[in-house]
């Protein structure tokens, strides 16, 4: 048999270690069911993504300064040549591929700031190839949600309708590309592709509480009032985390993307003790092992929340999105949930004071929803192995004919 050509899709190796995550989980899934793929990347970060899991990778923009705000006039035409330019590259991409997967992330969503000339058009650009070249592109265990912008949601629509495969990461995201417009009838609903992860041992309890922090200035329909949310957010978990430090309890920072570390810098300043640090997580894996550890988490990103409750560990969510509030629920822990534009370190302080007094019971909990969630992942691979490579020596002797 002809080994497929399997192609990954995403901002991977960019600093987001949720989209990592993602990553890695169809990389184990591929090396598992299809070991003899040739698989290769095109994302924001391929020096990252081909050191840290050893398959080539190319970059997504042309563009360096793609994520960087434009204002002088070189800047704005090297954006809107690389635009000409990736259209060529991704197409180029797409062709040598029979398959192309874009493993989990919030790629059809605006719930963080979010330009549709960005990564939305980068995405339409991939699916359009696919549709084009007949290569298969699969959105596998996505999120989406509704979106105002008018042009970032046709792009998305769009995006959706010529992928040759969907599968979401809840019924909200479902629910959302429905309400665009998608005829999402033969789409599926899956656990987050993270779970697929394999989950640390136990640690006996040390006492310590994780706190996950979040670069957060609102979605992309908060611009106007970004630094007035982002301020506020800042000062309800600094305030947080002071107070359990002057009942003595050790807190440990946790970030899911480089740019979190400004948060992390500001807490510090701000709370000045010992009992608080930084840990230095470069993966989902050393995520899962520090909320592993923990006795408790409280965590603003999605990830972060995903880790914590893989690992087992009783968890508090600043939720920024419904889908925050969707992972809780489905979770078991669905009464957890704190508002992330809105916090307030006192009502924070009580309800983590009553997810601690019932630990032992959620933990039971977590340990079940974790092995039912494992094996609706086992179920959602199988499923794209039948639609996905159904027969590939078919289409390379089609493609070699051509």
């Amino acid at each position: 048999m002809t080994a497929a050509r399997v192609g990954v899709f995403g901002l991977l190796g960019s600093g987001n270690l949720g989209n990592d995550g993602s990553l890695e989980a169809v990389l184990g899934y591929l090396r598992a069911a299809h070991p003899e793929a040739v698989v290769d990347a095109l994302c924001g970060g391929p020096e990252v993504v081909t050191a840290r899991y050893g398959i080539p990778a190319t970059r997504l923009h042309w563009y360096r300064g793609e994520y960087r705000t434009a204002s002088r006039a070189g800047a704005i035409a090297g954006k809107g040549l690389g635009k000409l330019v990736d259209a060529v590259r991704t197409a180029a991409w797409v062709r040598r591929h029979d398959v192309v997967i874009v493993p989990g992330m919030g790629v059809l969503e605006a719930t963080l700031p979010l330009r549709p000339w960005g990564f939305p058009y980068a995405l339409f650009l991939l699916c359009a190839s696919g549709r084009l070249f007949g290569t298969r592109v699969a959105l596998v265990g996505v999120g989406a949600a509704p979106i105002g912008s008018r042009p970032t949601r046709t792009l998305v629509r769009w995006s959706a309708r010529l992928a040759a495969h969907r599968s979401y990461r809840d019924t909200l995201s479902r629910d959302a590309m429905r309400a665009m417009g998608v005829d999402t009838t033969c789409d599926e609903v899956h656990p987050d592709l993270a779970f697929a992860l394999p989950a640390p041992p136990a640690h006996t309890s040390s006492g310590q509480v994780c706190v996950g922090v979040m670069d957060f200035h609102g979605g992309d329909d908060d611009r106007a009032r970004a630094e007035e949310i982002h301020r506020r957010y800042l000062d309800g978990v600094t305030r947080f985390v002071r107070a359990l430090a002057e009942e003595g309890r050790p807190v440990r920072l946790l970030t899911g993307d480089a740019c979190d570390t400004a948060v992390v810098e500001a807490i510090l300043d701000a709370v000045d003790s010992p009992l608080v640090t930084a840990a230095g997580a470069t993966s989902l894996a050393d995520l899962m092992e520090e909320t592993a550890a923990a006795d408790t988490v409280v965590a603003t990103r999605y990830h972060n929340l995903v880790c914590a409750l893989r690992a087992g560990t009783p968890t508090l969510a600043l939720s920024y999105a419904a889908k925050s509030d969707a992972l809780m629920a489905r979770m078991g822990l669905g009464a957890y949930c704190h508002p992330a534009r809105e916090v307030d370190a006192g009502r924070l302080l009580e309800q983590f004071r009553a997810l601690e007094g019932r630990s032992a019971e959620l933990r039971r909990t977590l340990t079940e929803r974790n092995r039912v969630t494992t094996e609706q992942l086992d179920r959602q691979f199988t499923a794209l192995t039948t639609a996905l490579f159904p027969s590939t020596d078919h289409t390379h002797a089609v493609r070699e004919t051509s």
